[in-house]
């Protein structure tokens, strides 16, 4: 498995939440929504936000792989927090420009380029990336509360990200890999007054790591 496939299952991730903005473009019988354009102005309507949150990862035949929770903060444009507190510590970094993964058990940190990132790690599109990083996945809304983002991208490690809103709150999400696996992420304590601070996303390479930088 990858670094960058790794860091999409901790990720995650960001969200955020609001009132609805439908776009319509006219076909010849009759509108037709575009809900890429419909979540899009969802997101865009906050800034930022902080949760935490609890993680289960299951495999293609339904068993239970691995139990987590942690702490997950989101800062638009482009900024997340991501710390994965039990039973294995990680850090996710993203600074706008470069995602940084840290692994403290292993000593080491991988850093990548958000542009390049976000192929197997969809969830930074949350974040705000531009439209031109939206052109690779496809909108579904599959009920009232729900949004499916898809990957067109038949070699992408992450093939969709499910998002499950309650009014204006982003309680759920889940990540599907190219192996089946599925990765449900659960938010609480979901607080978008006041906003994360920017120092929270300024990363500092620690001494005496393995760097690998893949920007």
């Amino acid at each position: 498995m990858s670094k960058l496939t790794f860091v999409t299952k901790l990720l995650p991730a960001t969200l955020l939440a609001l009132s609805f903005s439908f776009a319509n473009a006219a076909n010849s019988d009759a509108a037709v929504i575009d809900y890429k354009e419909v979540l899009k102005d969802k997101l865009n309507t906050v800034q930022g936000f902080s949760s935490s949150f609890t993680q289960d990862v299951v495999d293609a035949d339904g068993n239970v792989l691995q139990n987590s929770k942690g702490t997950l903060a989101v800062k638009r444009p482009n900024l997340i927090y991501w710390e994965t507190k039990a039973p294995d510590e990680t850090l996710v970094v993203s600074d706008g420009k470069t995602l940084w993964f840290y692994n403290p058990f292993v000593e080491q940190v991988s850093a990548f380029n958000i542009s390049n990132a976000v192929t197997n790690t969809p969830i930074l599109l949350l974040s705000g990336l531009n439209d031109e990083a939206w052109q690779d996945y496809g909108v579904s809304k599959t009920t009232e509360n729900e949004f499916r983002i898809t990957s067109l991208n038949e070699d992408a490690q992450v093939k969709t990200l499910h998002l499950v809103f309650s009014g204006n709150d982003l309680i759920k999400f889940t990540v599907t890999d190219a192996t089946g696996q599925l990765s449900h992420f659960n938010l609480s304590n979901v607080v978008s007054e006041p906003l994360p601070k920017d120092s929270m996303f300024i990363f500092t390479l620690p001494d005496g790591v393995d760097f690998d930088d893949q920007r």
